[in-house]
């Protein structure tokens, strides 16, 4: 099962983090599983989460053009595009 690494900025770090259960529905909804968040360390408003998941493609295309629900949420979290996607080999 390929892990699975998202990185992207947020508008601010302890509102997105409020939001990890929803954020660890949405993936899973995806497919996705075993759903980590991480912060940096040197103070940025940069951010990344991995997961596994067998569906990278439905992954990726639900990113690129999420339905409302998750549009919805990405904007409730303060996400700050581009969202960088990379898949393990």
């Amino acid at each position: 099962m390929p892990k699975v690494v998202i990185t992207h900025g947020v508008s601010d770090v302890g509102n997105w983090r409020k939001g990890k259960e929803e954020r660890a529905g949405a993936i899973g909804a995806m497919g996705g599983v075993n759903v980590v968040d991480y912060v940096a360390q040197d103070g940025s408003k940069a951010v990344a989460i991995t997961f596994d998941t067998d569906d990278v493609a439905t992954v990726v295309e639900t990113i690129a053009s999420p339905p409302p629900e998750l549009a919805d949420a990405m904007k409730r979290h303060g996400l700050i595009p581009p969202l960088t996607i990379y898949v393990a080999q």
